[in-house]
């Protein structure tokens, strides 16, 4: 059963970060979620909740791993689905070995409601969402929003009250080499511009942020689609989608704005 083997992923997992901490008490151990909140489709109570449900599933694992028990909520869902895990007093004891700091991706918030069916529901976020009327988004479908990631920040620091790592944060887009070479992809810059802006009024809202990372430094088969020409890069490869090219490797303008982020420590944007 799929719970009963989560919960065994989950005390090995805690199991881990006790050892890490006996061999160094300075190791810092982390956990990884896919982030982004669930905005209520609009003000009806039945979306509100939707939503609350939705967020609660996608942190399930990391209620754990950071509070290091099951949450109340929990226990309704067992009861609902008819499961029955097996847990030793000994695994509850290992769980209380709770992760350091939070690390998390985040690309876009989701957005819910009680009437979400397949109809009327993408997998553009990986998980199931509905569009947001009220935001702009890429080719494939992931809303851009700046914001979201600043509430994300907010949500998960008030949550867990432990510092964050953003590891992965980026645009997939459909990139066009000029007859220079030249490759001005400035709808990425303007995305990581807005995002590292939001980083920084979330560290002014009181979010200890340990680092970023964007996705990523260059070109590769995007795993979410499979599709090359989904490009998330500051390097630009020369292939397509049906594995044709010289794999040749090229700066876009990116690679030049992020080098000068770098540089500043995220204070010069322009």
């Amino acid at each position: 059963m799929k719970y009963q083997a989560a919960h065994h992923e989950l005390v090995a997992s805690a199991l881990v970060t006790k050892i890490a901490h006996e061999i160094n008490p300075e190791n810092q151990v982390g956990c990884m979620l896919a982030g982004g909140n669930f905005y209520p489709y609009s003000c009806k109570p039945e979306d509100v909740k939707m939503a609350l449900d939705k967020d609660r599933e996608n942190l399930f694992f990391i209620d754990v791993q950071a509070r290091g028990y099951y949450p109340s909520y929990a226990q309704r869902t067992f009861r609902d689905k008819g499961v029955e895990l097996e847990i030793h007093d000994e695994d509850l004891e290992i769980l209380k070995n709770t992760v350091d700091f939070i690390s998390f991706s985040y690309y876009a918030s989701r957005c819910a409601s009680a009437d979400m069916n397949k109809g009327n529901t993408s997998e553009a976020n990986v998980v199931k969402s509905l569009r947001n009327p009220h935001l702009e988004a890429s080719d494939w479908g992931w809303v851009i929003d700046p914001m979201g990631l600043r509430i994300a920040m907010n949500t998960l620091y008030d949550r867990y009250q432990k510092p964050l790592f953003l590891v992965e944060n980026g645009l997939g887009a459909k990139d066009t080499v000029e007859a220079n070479g030249d490759i001005n992809d400035d709808y990425r810059i303007d995305y990581l511009r807005a995002h590292i802006e939001a980083m920084g009024d979330a560290i002014e809202d009181g979010v200890p942020l340990m680092g970023y990372t964007p996705w990523g430094c260059i070109d590769l088969v995007a795993a979410s689609t499979g599709e090359m020409s989904k490009r998330y890069g500051f390097i630009y490869v020369d292939r397509d989608d049906r594995g044709n090219g010289t794999l040749e490797r090229s700066r876009k303008k990116s690679f030049y704005w992020y080098k000068k982020v770098i540089a500043s420590n995220g204070e010069d944007l322009t």
